[in-house]
């Protein structure tokens, strides 16, 4: 096995989207190319409900498919097909866009008045761009569990993963989205296709991934003993780790241990005409879709 080196590591910035949702972002409106398919992904996690109540009112979305997981608290969701859920603690949502919809999200905190998830965006291929929108819930007692021996603890959303299958699928990145926490002192190796582009983001706990380059960790400012040190976080808290090629990655976890998402994806390699929700694969695509929202006729009917 060629374990995957660490191409760079960064930490999640804050942002504010929606009505005012104070969110972290790792990565998104940048170089669409660095993580193809995968476009954008933020940390939606807080404990001030004044900071998320007003949550993600109507917008629309075209080309893309949006993955949101919730770990705490709920998220209330409707859309202009008349679909309406909720998302619990645990559980997943797989959004296609395709040729277009209109829809909300709305963040509920927990009884303590937490609300923790995720939102990843992936790109849509060329000849899936304008497809029937459709939707895909998943209750957190649908994803399998592995629990190995040493205490590591890996939930299958999407992909084949150590024998187990994720209930998402038809996705066209064909992704692997693990939620894997391995035990203080623990290695771990996990497996990757070489083919992927892969990413870890890290939001419990601290450890080491290997292969990454001299000196490892995000350079931070902290206070110790009274005084301000520059000191290196070791893919603490909210840290994205971007990975080389290989067919695996290797972690050390540290003294708490560590959580982390692990995604990949295979690349789609077209180009990408992106403003806000809408990404197309021209301008004139981009100018229509928003010609389209403006007179009324951005939704189509299902084929």
């Amino acid at each position: 096995m060629s374990i995957r080196p660490v191409k760079s590591t960064s930490q999640a910035q804050p942002t504010m989207e929606g009505a005012g949702v104070h969110l972290h972002r790792a990565f998104g409106f940048n170089d669409p190319t660095e993580l193809d398919p995968f476009l954008l992904f933020d940390d939606f996690r807080n404990e001030i409900p004044s900071h998320y109540a007003q949550g993600f009112p109507w917008h629309p979305h075209r080309g893309i498919e949006t993955i949101t997981y919730v770990l705490s608290g709920e998220v209330d969701h409707a859309d202009s097909l008349g679909n309406e859920g909720k998302l619990a603690a645990g559980d997943v949502q797989w959004m296609t866009s395709g040729s277009g919809i209109l829809h909300q999200e709305m963040p509920r905190g927990n009884a303590n008045g937490q609300m923790h998830g995720f939102q990843l965006w992936a790109n849509l291929p060329k000849d899936l761009k304008m497809t029937d929108p459709r939707y895909q819930d998943v209750e957190a007692k649908e994803i399998p569990v592995i629990l190995e021996d040493d205490g590591t603890r890996v939930k299958v959303i999407v992909g084949n993963f150590w024998g187990k299958t994720g209930p998402v699928d038809g996705i066209a990145a064909d992704p692997q989205y693990l939620d894997v926490y391995v035990p203080a002192g623990v290695k771990k190796t996990l497996p990757v296709d070489t083919y992927r582009r892969a990413f870890a983001y890290v939001f419990e706990g601290a450890g080491v991934f290997a292969g990454a380059s001299s000196p490892t960790g995000v350079l931070l400012e902290k206070e110790v003993m009274g005084e301000e040190v520059n000191i290196r976080d070791m893919s603490g808290n909210r840290t994205l780790v971007k990975f080389d090629t290989g067919d695996s990655v290797t972690v050390q976890a540290g003294e708490e241990g560590i959580r982390f998402l692990l995604i990949s994806g295979k690349p789609i390699e077209e180009p990408v005409a992106w403003h806000g929700p809408i990404v197309m694969n021209t301008q004139a695509e981009l100018q229509q879709a928003f010609k389209e929202l403006r007179n009324g006729t951005f939704i189509r009917p299902a084929h």
